[in-house]
């Protein structure tokens, strides 16, 4: 990475504006090492870990060389599974924004006349399961024999699940004048042998060291929030934890100039930091944090590399990074000199399988919390009230209002002066103006049980294609996932549980019959 940045790369200047609005400053290591070969038209095999930008790494420059044909399609992406696809299409739609570029994700589990149509009215960009894009190419909807750009996604992945032949169709029915791409986290024979078949004499292979990333001096957590809800569930958790010195990282520049303001509109001593600040002001603002003048520092990646104070008690991801190697680094900047602290991070439902790919790649486990309540907030602010209360009392400073005291003492009931005196501190103390008690995201949640668990060899994405194809849901209704020895626990929408329970129980989840039920409460 270093000081290279996106503009650096040789991308066209509508891709390069719509990566600026996606809020990242700098190319993680496998884009800045496979860019710019794609560019100059190398076939590449990039090997690299989960979570470290891939999409970004093949997307951005097919994009920058795209020449549309008029109804044919331009570039073919196969990926192991449908979220992986949605994920995928979802991501290239970002990087599209300023190019006029038409995209389709296909794959099982969606009517497929619906796909049909969209084909048949122009695509330029297909991204799909291989079973899917072999079931309209054999339909002749897919047309591969003009296509300049093939991308073979998670190629392991596509190899454990037995894709391989559907591959090798696949391939053999695309143009011989095509790019290709490979990306894989590991690198088993059959895939070099796959590579070495269909890839060009002079193929690239960028391969980016995997470094340890394991942070044990960390305690992680994460809190599944509405989207809506993240500023208050971030103030919610900021009253009933009250770090004492935290970072809070956001995805982009305009996300740490937001969070500033309106934390500081609510009484919190915050200041940012990011790349448009100058040198000055991002020394004045590093030294006020150092001296313990500032509670909290709101930074985006890039700007908090050079940090390096020792008493950050925690670490807050308000957003979550593009890419694993950020998460570590950005939870490294606590727990430092052998204390140990603690990192939260805010996710949504549609963020939470990018949150397990972390917990994968750092071999760390990230426990779940509930977001406060504000009965929860009331009882941690009571009880730092009353440790102050305590303190001043035991110290002589207090006395020289007793005679104040004693005046309110002729009119009121000095249990309700003192209650009224803690009101006061407690309305001072907390920031947000709270109008419910709970917006925990899962209190439209239902918990299943169901008879699969880690002897069986499920993980969580298993279990997510699963219950969307075979239930027909949508994956953002299944939270969070608690895979145990032989059994499971999973979080769903309410109004998805009717279909879970009707078509899921009785059918093969990792080679056993899967019976579901509602979970008793915990």
């Amino acid at each position: 990475m270093g000081d290279k940045k996106f503009s650096d790369l040789g991308l066209r200047e509508d891709v390069l504006k719509s990566i600026d609005d996606m809020g990242f400053e700098e190319p993680s290591k496998i884009q800045a090492e496979v860019i710019p070969v794609l560019l100059e038209g190398f076939d590449v095999i990039g090997q690299a870990q989960t979570g470290t930008g891939k999409t970004l790494a093949f997307g951005a420059p097919i994009l920058s060389s795209m020449v549309k044909s008029e109804g044919k399609i331009n570039t073919i992406i196969l990926t192991p599974t449908r979220e992986l696809a949605i994920q995928v299409n979802d991501e290239l739609n970002r990087i599209a924004k300023y190019v006029k570029v038409k995209l389709l994700p296909v794959y099982g589990g969606q009517p497929i006349d619906r796909q049909i149509k969209a084909l048949k009215r122009g695509i330029d960009i297909v991204v799909g399961t291989p079973g899917r894009v072999l079931d309209l190419m054999r339909r002749r909807v897919i047309d591969l024999s003009n296509i300049k750009f093939f991308v073979l996604d998670e190629a392991d992945e596509m190899l454990n699940m037995g894709f391989i032949d559907d591959i090798e169709e696949v391939i053999k029915n695309c143009s011989k004048e095509r790019q290709t791409m490979l990306f894989s986290a590991t690198m088993p024979s059959e895939i070099k042998k796959l590579a070495q078949r269909y890839m060009k004499k002079d193929t690239k292979h960028i391969s980016i060291v995997k470094n340890e990333m394991t942070v044990s001096t960390v305690h992680q957590y994460y809190y599944e929030i509405k989207q809506k809800d993240r500023f208050e569930s971030l103030c919610r958790i900021l009253d009933v934890e009250e770090p004492s010195t935290a970072i809070i990282f956001c995805k982009t520049k305009r996300g740490v100039d937001e969070l500033v303001e309106s934390m500081q509109a609510r009484g919190y001593n915050v200041e940012g930091m990011h790349g448009d600040m100058n040198q000055n002001q991002r020394l004045n603002t590093l030294k006020k944090f150092k001296e313990g003048n500032l509670d909290f520092l709101a930074a985006t990646d890039v700007a908090a590399r050079g940090i390096d104070v020792e008493n950050v008690t925690h670490v807050i991801n308000y957003d979550l990074p593009q890419d694993t190697e950020s998460y570590v680094h950005r939870i490294g900047r606590t727990g430092r000199a052998k204390r140990e602290g603690v990192a939260y991070t805010l996710v949504t439902a549609r963020e939470y399988m990018a949150l397990k790919q972390i917990e994968k790649a750092t071999k760390g486990k990230i426990k779940r919390k509930d977001i406060p309540t504000v009965d929860e907030i009331f009882e941690s602010k009571y009880k730092s009230i009353l440790v102050k209360v305590k303190e001043t009392l035991e110290d002589e400073e207090y006395k020289r209002f007793v005679p104040l005291a004693a005046e309110l003492d002729d009119d009121f009931n000095l249990v309700d002066v003192a209650a009224a005196l803690l009101n006061m501190i407690y309305d001072r103390e907390v920031s947000y103006d709270y109008t419910k008690n709970d917006i925990g995201s899962t209190s439209n949640y239902t918990r299943l049980f169901l008879t699969v668990g880690r002897m069986d060899r499920l993980n969580p994405k298993q279990l997510v294609q699963f219950l969307s194809e075979t239930a027909n849901i949508s994956k953002e209704d299944i939270g969070d996932i608690d895979i145990l020895e032989k059994f499971s626990f999973v979080n769903v929408n309410e109004g998805a549980v009717d279909s879970i329970i009707k078509y899921c129980t009785g059918k093969n989840l990792s080679g056993r019959r899967v019976k579901i039920e509602i979970s008793k409460k915990r």
